[in-house]
């Protein structure tokens, strides 16, 4: 079960709320886009990341010079949010139109990964994650270029799951209208490939369809 604490209260639409831990975890793995908020000398500032989770952590990473995660290694306490978009909810009424969509929200503090053997690790993971058994294929990352890099996480111990996917909504005074009712679905939809220009001919195409179940462009 997630947590239930006063910042992941969901009061609006509380039907939505969702407290399994494995809803958060499936919006994390398939969205693996963060929008990180922090708030500087100029105020507060809201970055999307890449991010990944492994076990009950998330991971972002980057350039030690940047500014993110210069504030986050700093201690302060910061909100992530992840979004799903699944489609249109379409009403007889103007009102009433709405959307399908998975959404999380995470608080916390954010640690820094300082080994980097361990950064090393956490960040084939997520290449495993989007593309796997690349890294059996790849030049992995040198002691210089894991030394350049940030790796920062947190743990998914303060969170809230908010999931819209209840259709349409009519008044009962509108259910004569007639105008056409129901759900335009969205879908992300992942491939074909795009080889690059300079690639040998002679290489394989790899197929990572099996990590995409769905979601596959031809499935």
């Amino acid at each position: 079960m997630l947590s239930q604490t006063k910042r992941t209260e969901i009061k609006k639409g509380s039907h939505k709320a969702v407290l399994e831990q494995q809803a958060l975890y499936d919006i994390i793995d398939e969205s693996l886009i963060a929008h990180v908020a922090i708030t500087n000398e100029l105020g507060p500032v809201i970055i999307p990341m890449l991010a990944w989770r492994l076990n009950n952590h998330v991971y972002i990473h980057g350039a030690k010079n940047s500014r993110l995660l210069r504030t986050l290694k700093s201690g302060q306490a910061t909100c992530l949010t992840f979004t799903l978009f699944d489609g249109w909810v379409l009403a007889r009424s103007a009102f009433h139109h709405s959307a399908h969509y998975r959404s999380a929200m995470v608080f916390g503090n954010f640690t820094a990964i300082e080994n980097n053997n361990e950064k090393d690790r956490i960040l084939n993971h997520f290449i495993e994650h989007i593309a796997p058994g690349r890294t059996q294929e790849v030049r992995l990352s040198s002691e210089k270029e894991l030394a350049a890099t940030d790796l920062l996480a947190i743990e998914l111990n303060e969170a809230s799951v908010k999931i819209g996917r209840h259709g349409v909504n009519d008044d009962a005074s509108d259910m004569n209208i007639k105008a056409w009712a129901g759900v335009l679905p969205y879908r992300t939809v992942i491939g074909p490939l795009k080889a690059c220009e300079a690639l040998d001919p002679q290489i394989d195409e790899p197929d990572y369809s099996h990590a995409y179940r769905g979601r596959w462009h031809n499935d």
